[in-house]
């Protein structure tokens, strides 16, 4: 059971973070984002499913076609005229040869044939990996403005810069949202070489995968940034605190004075 991916969980997933964006950030860029990023995962769960299952009319069509070639060579070689006084050697050398020739545009043919149906599958992959790298993209474009940095000092800002209006927290959940939309994206890319062993797709998920992973790190990068300044900031207003609490040290009263000189 947990030894592979299943699509339907993929898309149960994507879509309770669909749910989680439209409740925190309702009519948002990012929210329309989570909506396409749901159905392209929809669209990848069948693609992929598609890829599981063989595509009986291609083998029925390449099963014929062997068939007829390999009619057509014996007839080839059942028609090649034979003397009744017997056959020399210098009369099978050109029949030998046209053999030959027939022999490797048949293997040719039956090696084009037969891998048709990879190359068929390898497309469709290649097609639903480069949207979701497309996608991948376009997450990151929606968080590239979101610099935790222009939090600390708002007042710096110039005409052209980005309007900020997302507090600390309300932008520590947007960049944890885009994280989580790049794993899908990482995820949903696996699904394609679950069941499919072929060189090409596999190199195409590894690309997507170091792709939605670069990328996520940098997410991480400005969470740990806000992380940081929050503790720092804490710390700074922790200890005026402690000192204007304290109670001032209490004198000796004249009891105590008494006491001394006895």
């Amino acid at each position: 059971m947990y030894r592979s991916l299943h699509g339907r969980n993929i898309v149960e997933t994507a879509e309770q973070l669909c749910r989680r964006i439209d409740e925190r950030f309702p009519d948002s860029g990012l929210s329309r984002v989570g909506q396409e990023t749901l159905t392209v995962a929809r669209e990848s769960v069948v693609r992929a499913q598609k890829l599981r299952e063989p595509y009986w009319l291609l083998r029925i069509a390449v099963i014929l076609v062997v068939a007829a070639l390999l009619v057509s060579i014996v007839t080839a070689l059942a028609s090649v005229p034979i003397k009744a006084d017997g056959v020399k050697f210098y009369d099978l050398i050109p029949a030998v040869d046209a053999a030959m020739n027939e022999l490797v545009f048949f293997g040719i043919a039956v090696i084009f044939l037969v891998s048709a149906e990879t190359r068929w599958k390898r497309s469709a992959a290649l097609r639903g990996l480069h949207q979701l790298r497309s996608i991948a993209h376009v997450i990151d474009m929606h968080q590239l403005t979101k610099d935790p940095h222009s939090m600390r000092s708002p007042s710096q800002s110039t005409p052209s810069s980005p309007k900020r209006m997302l507090t600390p927290y309300e932008l520590a959940r947007y960049l944890d949202y885009c994280s989580e939309m790049l794993s899908l994206i990482s995820k949903l890319s696996a699904l394609y070489v679950q069941y499919l062993r072929d060189p090409v797709v596999l190199d195409a998920v590894n690309d997507v995968e170091t792709l939605a992973g670069g990328l996520s790190q940098k997410i991480w990068q400005k969470i740990t940034v806000m992380e940081m300044q929050t503790e720092k900031a804490s710390s700074i207003s922790r200890p005026a605190a402690t000192t204007k609490q304290q109670p001032a040290e209490a004198s000796p009263g004249p009891a105590a004075g008494a006491t001394e000189r006895k």
